[in-house]
């Protein structure tokens, strides 16, 4: 394992990111031939275990092709990012997330510029939040923040560096998809979306689709599947009956975390989460 580079970090807020839960999630992890993550939004548990074998997957096209762009082109999109930084208020903000509005003119942009709008909308807007209506249009509103880091150069180089140095297969598509091939000796952490714990706390807003209680039921076929083959791995989720039932013949350990984005203010704050994996711990 080479040596961890601690300026390789999340460059965008992701729902559910795993941030402040990674003294918990961290030492769970064994050593591997090949680590996957098939669900890896923010990335915080990659880039806090920096794998030198890893295949990293999200459905979020979006998402994806801003990890493609810093691997292959980070110094133009830091030119674009410094564009949008001397550009930005309110007015500029809506025209930039209006480009998804016309279908022509959004994919008109290059593979760069929709990066950098994403990282910008990612910065600027309220609460971080990504999020897309049913048409997949970004629908955040403004952040009204003072000085957002909207280029954050240095976290943009490191996360560069390590995508060309270590060997990282990035996808884009289905979870099932990215473990087609998977071999005895690699690991998967899965951080799904999460089951929701209450009507208000439901948030599937980062893609257009969301993800049923029939797509949770499939996920644990799919760990059943790997637990079959011998392949280690850990899976992230709310705490509730559903998901504890379901995973009743796994190991599950509960942790706390808080989160700032739900639909209903009220509702932010700690909220119980659990771990589950089907290895005990050497």
């Amino acid at each position: 394992m080479a040596r961890k580079n601690p300026l390789v970090s999340p460059i965008l807020k992701w729902v559910g990111g795993k941030r402040q839960l990674l003294d918990s999630i961290e030492p769970l992890i064994p050593k591997c031939s090949t680590y996957y993550e098939p669900f890896v939004g923010g990335g915080a548990v990659l880039f806090c275990k920096q794998p030198n074998k890893a295949v990293i997957n999200d459905s979020n096209a979006e998402l994806i092709n801003v990890y493609v762009t810093i691997r292959d082109n980070p110094e133009e999109l830091i030119k674009i990012l410094k564009e949008h930084k001397e550009n930005n208020c309110e007015d500029y903000f809506y025209e930039i997330r209006a480009l998804d509005r016309d279908r022509y003119a959004f994919q008109a942009l290059t593979d760069v510029e929709r990066a950098a709008r994403i990282i910008y909308l990612n910065k600027t807007c309220y609460n971080g939040l990504f999020r897309v209506n049913s048409a997949g249009e970004f629908n955040t509103p403004w952040g009204r923040y003072k000085n957002p880091n909207i280029i954050n150069e240095t976290t943009i180089f490191a996360m560069h560096t390590y995508f060309n140095k270590a060997n990282i297969t990035i996808k884009c598509g289905d979870y099932r998809d990215a473990l087609k091939g998977i071999r005895k000796g690699a690991f998967v952490y899965f951080d799904p979306p999460y089951m929701p714990i209450s009507s208000s706390s439901s948030f599937t807003g980062y893609t257009a689709g969301g993800f049923s209680e029939q797509e949770q039921i499939a996920l644990k076929e799919q760990c059943d599947a790997l637990n079959a083959k011998g392949i280690k791995f850990l899976l992230s989720n709310s705490s509730c009956s559903f998901i504890e039932d379901l995973y009743s013949d796994y190991i599950i350990e509960h942790v706390s975390a808080t989160r700032a984005i739900n639909s209903n203010p009220e509702k932010r704050g700690a909220v119980k989460e659990v771990l589950i994996r089907n290895y005990e711990l050497d």
